[in-house]
């Protein structure tokens, strides 16, 4: 690693040692006038720590100037950082922090006698050396503080974890008990959610206001709070296309009807069973007859028996025409013109069609429970992988 103090005379530094060391307190009131996070009375332990901070800091550098040692031991500097993230200051104060102290121990430099003195190459030489030692004593601090960031964040994640565990369970959790669980996981629990079924559920959590997830097994869940307007506008812009099941919204209370509701779509959703339309978000409770079919494979085969088993004699062109035919009708609610309509065809064709399709059904086609029926079979045609 380069070390440009070594370019400095020693004895530059032994004649400016006065004016760098002498000028902590101008860096303390500075950095306290500039950094708003800074600007607090000098007592207790941010008052000792900021003072010695800045006095070891620059003593050092004035130790370094003519040797060519690297930089001695950063750790004082990384723990710097990493109280600093415990005492509740942000990344840019910090480095802000760093950006006026050096600013104002440079002045202080150059309106010594001694730099005054100094040749040209010695000034540029020793204005390097004192940027790169602050490069690298700040650098060792942020990185202290990015890793208390990251301890701190996955203790958080832990906690929240462990509460939308607590959502989802069965039989429920007690209100006051997943209060309890909500304020240790910095979450406020809205009086209405919807649960979100999604991969990287904490990624998408993280655009939605409000929201709380965990990345569970076999799909992450995040609880979203319900909005008066734009629910799945909100979820939508979250997502960026990936494919998730949003649940009904109910009360907080309820958590985990919703949650079930979602978790019980999303197998078939991420097959690409249910939404025909090819929407990454399902709204799970807009698929309540797919769910059931989803809940009930040998029922939904016995159903599409039902449809299917009096066709198996056609050719497949024709069964597929029936099937098509029998759609539109039982849709229409048996009314031929918009059946006709919705096949691009003849009323006459239909009422044509119509005729094969009563020998072929029977009375099933007069019956509202036969109807019924075939409708859902026709849904667990839809269904079948």
């Amino acid at each position: 690693m380069d070390r440009p103090w070594a370019r400095v005379p020693s004895t530059a530094g032994k004649a400016l040692r006065p004016y760098v060391v002498g000028a902590t307190d101008e860096i303390i009131a500075e950095v306290r006038a500039q950094v708003a996070e800074y600007a607090r009375p000098l007592k207790g332990n941010f008052g000792n720590r900021i003072t010695q901070g800045v006095s070891v800091a620059l003593d050092q550098f004035v130790g370094l100037l003519g040797s060519d040692t690297e930089l001695p031991d950063t750790r004082i500097y990384a723990e710097l950082g990493r109280v600093e993230h415990r005492e509740g200051r942000t990344l840019a104060a910090l480095q802000s922090a760093y950006q006026v102290g050096t600013r104002t121990v440079w002045r202080a430099v150059g309106e010594s006698p001694v730099a005054r003195a100094l040749p040209p190459d010695v000034i540029f030489a020793l204005a390097e050396a004192l940027f790169s030692y602050v490069e690298q004593i700040s650098a060792a601090s942020v990185a202290g503080w990015a890793q208390e960031e990251a301890m701190q964040a996955g203790s958080l994640q832990t906690r929240r974890n462990v509460l939308v565990e607590a959502l989802v369970a069965r039989p429920p959790v007690e209100p006051a008990e997943i209060e309890k669980l909500a304020t240790a996981a910095g979450w406020t629990v809205p009086a209405r959610l919807a649960a979100l079924v999604v991969d990287d559920a904490v990624e998408v959590a993280a655009r939605i206001p409000g929201a709380v997830a965990a990345d569970l097994d076999p799909a992450g869940i995040a609880f979203v709070p319900a909005v008066r307007d734009g629910l799945d506008e909100v979820v939508r812009a979250a997502l960026r296309d990936r494919s998730a099941v949003l649940g009904p919204v109910v009360p907080a209370a309820e958590a985990h009807r919703s949650a079930a509701r979602a978790r019980s779509a999303w197998p078939a959703h991420a097959a690409g069973l249910l939404a025909r339309d090819g929407d990454p978000l399902l709204r799970a409770d807009t698929h309540l007859v797919e769910l059931l079919l989803v809940g009930a494979p040998d029922l939904a085969a016995d159903l599409r028996d039902r449809v299917t088993g009096p066709l198996q004699d056609m050719p497949s062109g024709a069964a597929a025409r029936a099937l098509e035919t029998l759609r539109a009708w039982l849709d229409a609610h048996g009314d031929v013109s918009t059946a006709a309509a919705a096949l691009h065809v003849h009323p006459q064709t239909v009422r044509y069609r119509l005729t094969s399709l009563r020998e072929i059904y029977g009375e099933a086609l007069d019956d509202p429970a036969q109807r019924l029926e075939l409708t859902v079979g026709l849904r667990a045609l839809d269904a079948k992988p």
